[in-house]
């Protein structure tokens, strides 16, 4: 018997009790709620029942409602465990991820319901949330009149209507429309930019060596160029895990790559760093004469050291590595957990202080160069021509590769489901990853030092060498017009 089924269902079967009194199949349970005559809470092992004398119903199996309306009475709220199988969705791309909470009220005007739901399954990053009620007439599930609050609020819901609510989840992520398209071409490009700098640097690597600012500053390039060149290759290699994963490959390559990324990205910032803090010395000492060796030795340490101690650490403090800890499957890069949270924020902060650190830095050579006067000493003086060039590369790149980073970490910080802004962010990021080889080319190509360097060193003369050689051809002529009078 089905006397009274608000109150008593204690197994499945009383579902199919429900759906045959009311001749809905199960559609109408919010009008079955609202005509019973419960006056008290109760709670069974598939529902529970809850009648409420003000806006807020809790206690629904970890699910509540608010009601922002006019109310004549109570207002009754049931959540219905395992009701969900028996009214499925209507495509085969989303699933049921909540209890079905229905809730029933005497209202007046407009009506406003907020309903959070205990998610039954964590929702995946980018995977959207559809906030649906039961249709009386269409029997199947409708978002008319409901709207999801977003990855904020996962599990609320904003509904115009009374009725029986439930949430859907789609089976498969958002992805941004053309992006792998774009991140292939563009890496192409950075990598092929980068291998042509790299060829022309061991072009001109004789010629334009000649100072130990120079030294450090072509040193510095080159290093620089290669980590973005492994680092790229890596990156295209791993934008696509789900051609691994057929092959079973997919945690293994992915943490590989994780690594490899995460070292090479971090020691293209300390070579950044090793040549603004060298700079900084020379310009604080003014350009005292220190050997290329002692260079070389420093901003390896820095550079590749230090990026090494970091990775490593943060590979054992993540429990060697594991997925989910370390990194993530689905883009073979580290893990953002929130604010100052996750194995992202060893690569973030790094970054951010050595942006920092060159900004600084940059700054304190411009002043100190700005106050140096003209010297005798033309071995200063071409250091500081030299510095000039340095500087040109340091500040055309650290906002460069500091911006590209910044929306990095934004990508991981707003989910697609967000909107527009998140679409955008991935675009910008990628745009900027994808082109930082095609940007070192460029200060290469920028270089006049590199640009006569690569004529062998035959580029036009400078402007006092020019004036040298006019006055000694005045000279030349004077002296053959004055001997032809006195013949």
């Amino acid at each position: 018997s089905c006397n009274d089924p608000v109150c008593t269902l204690p197994n499945d079967s009383h579902l199919t009790c429900i759906s045959k009194k009311t001749g809905t199949n199960s559609s109408s349970f919010e009008e079955l709620i609202k005509k019973s005559n419960t006056s008290i809470n109760r709670e069974k092992k598939n529902l529970v029942v809850k009648n409420c004398n003000n806006n807020v119903c809790d206690g629904l199996f970890n699910n509540s409602v608010s009601l922002h309306a006019n109310v004549n009475g109570d207002i009754k709220t049931v959540a219905f465990k395992n009701l969900q199988d028996y009214l499925p969705p209507n495509d085969t791309n989303h699933i049921i991820n909540s209890l079905v909470v229905s809730t029933a009220a005497d209202v007046t005007g407009e009506v406003m319901i907020i309903i959070n739901f205990d998610l039954q399954k964590q929702r995946p990053r980018d995977t959207e949330l559809i906030c649906v009620y039961w249709d009386n007439y269409t029997h199947a599930w409708s978002e008319e009149g409901c709207a999801w609050k977003g990855p904020s609020a996962e599990g609320q819901c904003v509904c115009n209507h009374l009725s029986s609510f439930a949430v859907l989840m789609s089976k498969t992520p958002l992805r941004v429309p053309a992006l792998g398209i774009l991140t292939t071409v563009g890496l192409s490009i950075s990598i092929m930019s980068l291998i042509i700098n790299l060829a022309i640097e061991m072009i001109v690597w004789q010629q334009v060596v000649k100072t130990n600012t120079l030294y450090l500053r072509h040193a510095a390039q080159v290093n620089i160029s290669v980590c973005l060149l492994v680092a790229d290759i890596c990156f295209l290699a791993s934008s696509k895990p789900d051609d691994a994963e057929s092959n079973g490959q997919t945690s293994v390559w992915c943490r590989i790559f994780a690594v490899l990324k995460h070292f090479f990205y971090l020691a293209m910032f300390f070579w950044m760093l090793a040549l603004s803090s060298t700079l900084l010395h020379q310009a604080v000492f003014l350009f005292h004469k220190v050997s290329k060796k002692t260079y070389l030795r420093f901003s390896i340490l820095l550079g590749y050291v230090c990026p090494l101690l970091i990775v490593f650490i943060t590979f054992l403090a993540n429990n060697a590595g594991e997925e989910g800890s370390y990194f993530l499957s689905d883009t073979c890069w580290l893990v953002y957990n929130g604010l100052l949270k996750g194995s992202i924020f060893t690569f973030i902060i790094p970054v951010g202080v050595i942006v920092f650190f060159n900004t600084f830095s940059m700054l304190v050579v411009i002043m100190k160069l700005l106050e140096h006067h003209k010297n005798d000493d033309t071995q200063i003086d071409k250091e500081k021509a030299a510095a000039k060039t340095v500087i040109r590369s340091v500040v055309l790149l650290t906002p460069i590769f500091g911006l590209t980073w910044a929306f990095g970490l934004m990508i991981m910080i707003l989910d697609l489901t967000s909107g527009d802004v998140a679409y955008a962010v991935n675009y910008i990021f990628v745009i900027l990853n994808a082109f930082q080889g095609f940007f070192i080319l460029l200060t290469c190509l920028k270089d006049k030092m590199v640009t006569c360097g690569k004529h062998g060193g035959h580029g036009r003369r400078s402007e006092p060498a020019e004036r040298k050689v006019f006055m000694l051809r005045r000279q030349v002529v004077v002296n053959t017009s004055t001997t032809r009078k006195e013949k």
